[in-house]
């Protein structure tokens, strides 16, 4: 995938032209196991992620605080 991922307030926390990992598998977080699932190549979407599907009540310092909704734009480059 390529992906965006920024805060409520619009401050982009990270980014990636190409990122691999395996759907539902754990490797990355829940909201993106239960938003990507169905995506077809080419595909994009807009993923809003709550807090308790993302990172929770501890964050993931220093970038994402606590309690935090993710925005992510996502475009499904490939599948292996």
């Amino acid at each position: 995938v390529a992906y965006v991922g920024k805060l409520d307030d619009g401050t982009q926390f990270d980014a990636a032209k190409r990122f691999d990992f395996t759907l539902g598998a754990g490797d990355v977080i829940k909201g993106w196991d239960v938003g990507i699932a169905g995506m077809r190549v080419g595909g994009k979407r807009k993923l809003t992620v709550p807090s308790k599907l993302g990172y929770g009540k501890k964050g993931s310092s220093p970038d994402i605080p606590p309690n935090a909704t993710l925005h992510f734009t996502v475009t499904l480059k490939e599948i292996r």
